[in-house]
């Protein structure tokens, strides 16, 4: 699909800025083209932005900011994430996949498990390592999304 739209949960500010240094000192740097992001869908056909952009608008003024956790760390194999604990951001994701259902793709249409990619495309040794080293600092902390947002 050429130029897909992405949907994301956008974080707060002090939030963003944490996770996009962890990203930006642990992603491989030719392959890291995004800042930190908590990804709700990953292509959404160019066909449905005036569709999906009017659903937006709407679930962000029907629903207020989904609280949510930083809750541990996720192990991606090649890769490190920071786990996020969020009913309710799962549950704006379900209502958005069942407004959608048919147009997603296979990787969408699977649960939400939120979560902030931190480190990917590395060997799973090196992933390991990185874990131990973040679970060392890493501490829950309570924050509520700012928003979603739509990428292309």
């Amino acid at each position: 699909m050429a130029d897909p739209y992405i949907v994301t949960a956008e974080m707060p500010p002090d939030l963003f800025a944490w996770a996009d240094a962890l990203r930006r000192a642990h992603f491989p740097p030719e392959r890291n083209k995004l800042s930190a992001h908590v990804t709700l869908f990953h292509a959404f056909a160019p066909s449905l932005y005036e569709e999906l952009r009017r659903v937006l608008v709407r679930f962000a003024a029907d629903f207020a900011p989904p609280r949510a956790r930083v809750s541990g760390l996720m192990n991606l194999g090649g890769g490190t994430a920071i786990a996020l604990e969020s009913p309710a951001l799962i549950a704006i994701h379900a209502a958005i996949a069942e407004h959608f259902h048919g147009a997603l793709t296979v990787q969408d249409s699977h649960a939400l498990r939120p979560h902030i990619t931190v480190q990917n495309k590395v060997t799973p040794r090196e992933a390991r390592e990185l874990q131990a080293t973040l679970a060392e600092t890493l501490e829950p902390r309570q924050f509520r999304f700012a928003g979603l947002g739509l990428h292309i």
